[in-house]
């Protein structure tokens, strides 16, 4: 889908590949905690149009012979199976995920760091796995007191029993499998190691949201306290840094409140070489925006669609009210209405028609779905045949691939034959095909069909376009609108059946 573009990536790869390099100079060893997504970062490219979802990737390759990686994920959360949202995996599968897509990119991942361990059997369980493939871990327990006992923190009863790293590399990219990973604690452990052997390392962080420069009410910055309104941070004039350098620099509230304990950890280990929380990043992202107006709007578009899916996760029982106060608040601090998502008012209307054709006039029963491509909005409704997810996004592929409305890309039968092995022979109440089901039908389809065949082809041009849905999308749906990077949303409304989470 054709975007204006308010980011220039390659610019802003140099730029902040350099910074990095600058920072470890003065040191033998930089251990440097990124934050947010490595791989994939969906929600910076949404923000910051011309942002590319792997950009971190190119920063590393960039700087890939002074650096290695290290991964963390926390012990509680795999114990907990707590999974990530944008690839619907839990936190031990997207480690490895991405420590398999690193590699592939020729990139050196020394191994996993498993934080907060308390025995528990899942962790061990995975620690065995990892053993057995040939993956260095680590277990680092929980310590008594952390973080504000510092005094037992920096000694051999705190970090002195964790285990220490070696790495071979200037600079230690530490990357989590999503917050509370401990990469700050891992980081901070190793200083604390290396200042016993008289080495001269040091730390910095690596987050590109909030956007210090930039000022604390602008759409980015609100973007991210949306991105984040689940884990209740929120963005603060960093008052360390006004008072050392009278400038309204923007940080998260972790960061700021807990500076001071951080600043009495590295005194200790002797380490006090900051003097703000702003200080300690590295983030040069403004240099990246070269249209104001268009990162605005991005943002913008954004926050709506976090206050969809929050909307959604609260029906579900997954975030409490507040979750769901915070966003709305947010909505209100920028005047944005549900309805300044285009695809919204579209997919509303479209359900409504469909509820109007129908004789049976059930309501809940029948759902809109509506994509915009390039400017273009279409539709699609449910039906006995198809999901209205399924019938917009056929809808779509014929307006791509320019296929008159009156040709079937899939035949009948083959769409009555799944339908009846849903219905009969799995029990599925619904034997509507979902997104994933017509996908493969299409696919199958495309030997005999060339229609079939030439929708099939345009596929990827669905890659980051926007939909929205009128009903709680099936996992199946979900799971195939997912694959193909379309950004969807949802009012939330069941459609008679009761949603399995």
């Amino acid at each position: 889908m054709n975007k204006k573009k308010g980011f220039d990536s390659e610019k802003y790869i140099k730029i902040q590949s350099e910074e990095i390099l600058n920072r470890v100079n003065s040191f033998e060893k930089l251990y440097l905690e990124f934050g947010g997504k490595l791989c994939r970062d969906f929600h910076a490219s949404r923000v910051l149009p011309g942002y590319g979802p792997d950009t971190k990737i190119k920063i590393l390759q960039k700087i890939k012979n002074k650096s290695e990686i290290i991964f963390c994920v926390s012990s509680k959360d795999i114990e907990n199976t707590k999974i990530r949202g944008d690839f619907g995996l839990n936190y031990e599968t997207s480690t490895l995920k991405s420590i398999n897509d690193l590699r592939k990119l020729g990139l050196n991942v020394s191994g996993i760091v498993i934080n907060r361990f308390s025995g528990e059997k899942k962790t061990l369980k995975f620690k065995q796995y990892l053993d057995n493939i040939g993956i260095k871990v680590y277990l680092q327990k929980e310590i008594e007191g952390y973080p504000a006992n510092v005094d037992k923190i920096v000694s051999k009863e705190g970090y002195g029993k964790n285990p220490y790293v070696e790495t071979d590399k200037q600079i230690v990219i530490v990357a989590g499998a999503g917050p509370g990973s401990g990469k700050m604690s891992f980081c901070l452990s190793q200083l604390y190691f290396d200042n016993q052997k008289n080495k001269n390392s040091c730390f910095a962080k690596f987050e590109t949201f909030p956007v210090w420069n930039l000022p604390l009410d602008h759409p980015v910055n609100i973007a991210y306290e949306a991105a984040t309104a689940d884990i209740g941070d929120r963005n603060m004039i960093d008052t360390f840094h006004l008072k050392e350098y009278d400038f309204p620099a923007v940080n998260y509230n972790r960061d700021i409140e807990n500076f001071p304990i951080l600043k009495k950890i590295l005194e200790k280990i002797g380490k006090d070489i900051y003097k703000s929380p702003t200080d300690m990043g590295v983030n040069m992202a403004k240099k990246g925006i070269i249209d104001e107006e268009v990162v605005k709007d991005a943002a913008r578009q954004e926050i709506i669609r976090r206050y969809f899916r929050y909307k959604k996760e609260y029906l579900l029982g997954i975030v409490d009210k507040s979750v769901l106060e915070n966003i709305e608040k947010l909505m209100q601090s920028l005047d944005l209405k549900e309805e300044q998502r285009k695809v919204v008012v579209s997919a509303r209307k479209i359900s409504k028609e469909a509820e109007k054709d129908s004789e049976k006039g059930n309501k809940g029963i029948y759902s809109g779905s509506a994509l915009q491509l390039n400017g273009k909005i279409i539709t699609g409704k449910n039906s006995e045949l198809l999901n209205s997810e399924s019938a917009c996004i056929l809808n779509t592929l014929k307006e791509i691939s320019n296929i008159p409305d009156n040709i079937d890309l899939l035949p009948a039968s083959l769409i009555n034959s799944i339908g009846d092995l849903k219905h009969k022979t799995f029990s599925h109440s619904n034997p509507s095909l979902n997104v994933s089901e017509i996908l493969i039908a299409l696919a199958i389809s495309a030997s005999s069909n060339p229609s079939a065949k030439e929708c099939l082809n345009s596929i990827k041009l669905l890659k980051n376009t926007e939909m929205h849905a009128t009903h709680l999308p099936s996992k199946g749906d979900e799971s195939g609108l997912r694959d193909l990077g379309i950004n969807l949303t949802t009012d939330s409304e069941l459609t008679g059946e009761i949603y399995l989470r």
